[in-house]
């Protein structure tokens, strides 16, 4: 199967999966409270729906609009701007008559499900698949390393022993605990046999993010496949299992990491490749796509291990782990507010990006652990339209005695509503642009 389909299937089912929980935090507290939910969609039904029953109150259907979903509670200000509902007295199964503290509770529950979820989902994968590592003595080669991190003390060949003074058993993760974890200090060992604690300077994820430089340490491995991936330029070119790669364009290759900088320079650009196979040397023509990429799968030259837990252990770890991609996204999102990183982001064409190209059930709840954390995230930021937008204002009537009036819930929702589509638009156009004109 095409990879952009199997990622285009994954993500509707990720997205569905999370938007119906993250309805059903909101819809299961108001019912509890005895508020009437007149609506509870899957994606919007903007003019009309694909699908809709009423059951008792409520109206369940699948909208042809697949930008998210709602459950649309009566007697509250939110997207549907119903003004003529609004006009008329108060009823006791509103939302507006409610107490405080129980419409906050409603307004939270999406965020918490999609909170709790994430957490949860990460808990199973531990307890199933449990993690993935490869440690110093699997990397014999070591890494490669960027020329401006040479200037700091680290070499080619290096192996990654500890990070702040504590054993670093996945040697992969050192570049994502860079960039977000403000590492202070590493110890590795030269492949002359000596260890050496570097300094790392402050603020380093600052300085790898405006240099462009997010893998300051790749593996060092021949370049030899593993396989091809489908639809890509590699597969196309004839390229199989066991091919070793040569050249291209006569830039001698002759580890994995001297591949990315003449397929990246090249993007959308037909190069020629020399590789051999079965000891006999052939050459053909192959063409980058618009990211730089050709379809290769690497031969891992180390073993990746993996390591196991039980129930009581995998809530542990599954918990630890969700708390640091957590973290780890908060922390990066500063980044989005520079001017790089607002040409950096991306719509549905990159969140798609982050689901693998074949089939894969880890990969695939990776993924979906990840977007409902960053959709628990991004929904309680304090923005009208979004549950941290209703929470701000209940917080403050909390605190002051006083609701907001409608008037100005009004113009409030009615703003951060159309910042959001510009939000939305702005994503996707830059999907759209890279795809069109980058490279």
């Amino acid at each position: 199967m095409d990879p952009f389909l199997v990622k285009a299937i994954q993500l509707i089912l990720s997205l569905s999966f999370l938007i119906v929980l993250h309805e059903l935090g909101h819809f299961i507290p108001a019912k509890l409270f005895g508020t009437r939910v007149e609506k509870f969609f899957l994606f919007f039904d903007v003019k009309f729906a694909l699908f809709k029953k009423k059951i008792g109150d409520t109206v369940y259907g699948i909208g042809w609009l697949p930008l998210g979903g709602y459950v649309k509670i009566s007697g509250m200000i939110d997207e549907s701007m119903d003004k003529e509902q609004m006009a008329q007295p108060p009823q006791d199964w509103e939302f507006r008559s409610k107490p405080a503290w129980q419409r906050l509770i409603i307004m939270l529950g999406g965020v918490t499900v999609n909170l709790v979820l994430g957490f949860l989902i990460y808990m199973m994968i531990m307890f199933v698949w449990g993690t993935a590592y490869v440690g110093p003595e699997e990397m014999p080669k070591g890494f490669a390393v960027v020329d401006s991190f040479e200037e700091y003390g680290f070499q080619d060949g290096d192996r990654i022993l500890e990070v702040d003074g504590k054993e670093f058993e996945n040697s992969l993760d050192i570049n994502k605990h860079l960039f977000m974890r403000g590492v202070q200090s590493i110890t590795v060992l030269h492949q002359d046999g000596t260890e050496e604690t570097i300094s790392v300077p402050e603020e380093i994820g600052t300085k790898m993010f405006k240099q462009g430089i997010m893998q300051p340490f790749v593996p060092i491995m021949a370049p030899v496949l593993d396989s091809v991936q489908p639809g890509l330029a590699a597969e196309k070119a004839g390229l199989k299992k066991g091919d070793k790669l040569i050249s291209l364009n006569d830039v001698e290759i002759g580890y994995w990491h001297e591949l990315a900088p003449v397929s990246v320079e090249n993007k959308n650009n037909e190069i020629d490749l020399v590789y051999e196979r079965n000891g006999e040397i052939k050459s053909t023509t192959i063409t980058p796509n618009e990211e730089g990429k050709l379809g290769f799968v690497k031969n891992y030259e180390f073993d990746i291990k993996r390591k196991k837990f039980g129930l009581v252990q995998s809530i542990s770890k599954g918990f630890d782990y969700g708390y640091w991609t957590l973290r780890d996204y908060v922390y990066q999102f500063k980044y989005v507010f520079t001017k790089k990183g607002a040409t950096q982001l991306g719509g549905f064409g990159a969140i798609g990006g982050l689901f693998p190209d074949s089939w894969n059930w880890l990969g695939f709840w990776n993924t979906t652990a990840l977007l409902s954390i960053i959709l628990a995230f991004m929904n309680i930021l304090p923005i009208p339209a979004l549950d941290g937008g209703h929470v701000m204002f209940l917080l403050y009537e909390m605190v002051s005695g006083r609701k907001p009036n409608d008037k100005f819930m009004e113009i409030a929702q009615m703003v951060g509503f159309f910042l959001l589509i510009a939000l939305v638009l702005y994503a996707n156009g830059n999907d759209i642009y890279r795809w069109l004109f980058e490279g």
